[in-house]
């Protein structure tokens, strides 16, 4: 670590007790900048004259340079920018202010002209230090995705055991929202309109998305992609359907929706693949669309996304 120079601790020695003429704004400002470092102030009599508390605290800033090094030349630089003095603008006496006014522009300056080359060393630390916390957070906001993933796995795999055909096709319609929440994918529970039933929507890109969601023992038919389709086309021109069926499709499905679909498709072994951390949703859904848009088919699956 390169030391602050004996010039630079002096002029801010000579700043330091001119930028205000009476002691309560000069505790008051010194109060205010050291106030993420306390222990500097303790022991500071402000009763006593200016210039002997700036003393007493260079000497300390000085003395433990190492650890106060930063927040000294935050305290220069902030000195050295100082364009106003409000308390010494106060003085009633003409040539008294303009005189004092003199001393601190004038301390202010010297202050300025050994300071500068400092400026980048705070902001180059400043940076890592920045760098640093966002790879800190990014890494934290990693670990909580993941244990989030973690958890609506484990939901997913006691969900197999769940005989109730019913409440699993419940419960697996509220893992599909919060599995979409924790993509931002903007997710709407299950909701019924007129003579139909939609078991949620989603936002992705640049289209809104509803969702067929079933678990039953029987694969998806043809039949039930017909009914699928239809909601899917009365709904507004970016409309597009994701249809979920854990146990998978017929051939007679796939066939089906093998052209100009309005819908693609997501088995249980997809789901898994998303839940087990091989592939992201979003990439999943996003390479699942592109499929769809370039050859007309409803269905790719995921691994045969991953081995291509």
């Amino acid at each position: 670590m390169k030391r602050i120079s004996t010039e630079a601790y002096q002029a801010l020695r000579a700043a330091l007790p001119v930028i205000t003429w009476n002691k309560r704004p000069f505790e008051t400002y010194l109060r205010t900048a050291l106030r993420e470092h306390p222990a500097l102030l303790v022991g500071l009599n402000f009763s006593d004259t200016k210039r002997n508390v700036s003393d007493q605290l260079i000497d300390t800033l000085i003395t433990h340079e190492d650890k106060y090094q930063e927040v000294t030349l935050q305290l220069m630089l902030e000195l050295a920018s100082m364009t106003k003095f409000p308390n010494i603008e106060q003085i009633k006496d003409e040539a008294d202010r303009k005189l004092r006014l003199q001393e601190a522009f004038d301390a202010v300056a010297g202050l300025k002209s050994v300071t500068e080359q400092y400026s980048g060393r705070l902001a180059e630390k400043e940076r890592q230090e920045a760098a640093r916390k966002a790879e800190a957070d990014q890494a934290a906001a990693i670990r909580k995705f993941s244990d989030e993933i973690a958890k609506l796995k484990d939901r997913f795999l006691a969900l197999q055991q769940e005989a109730d055909k019913h409440k699993r096709g419940y419960a697996l319609e509220s893992l599909l929202a919060d599995l979409f929440l924790l993509y931002d994918l903007e997710p709407r529970l299950a909701y019924s309109l007129d003579l139909e039933q939609i078991d949620g929507s989603f936002s992705f890109d640049t289209d809104d998305y509803i969702i067929e969601a079933r678990w039953r023992e029987a694969l998806a038919d043809r039949g039930d992609g017909d009914i699928f389709k239809a909601k899917v086309l009365s709904k507004g021109k970016n409309a597009m359907g994701l249809f979920v069926s854990i146990k998978g499709y017929t051939v007679n499905f796939i066939k089906r929706f093998e052209e100009s679909t309005p819908f693609i498709t997501m088995d249980g072994s997809d789901l898994y693949m998303v839940l087990d951390g091989r592939i992201r949703l979003d990439d999943l859904l996003r390479a699942k669309k592109r499929h769809a848009n370039d050859t007309g088919s409803c269905h790719l699956p995921a691994t045969t996304y991953l081995t291509a």
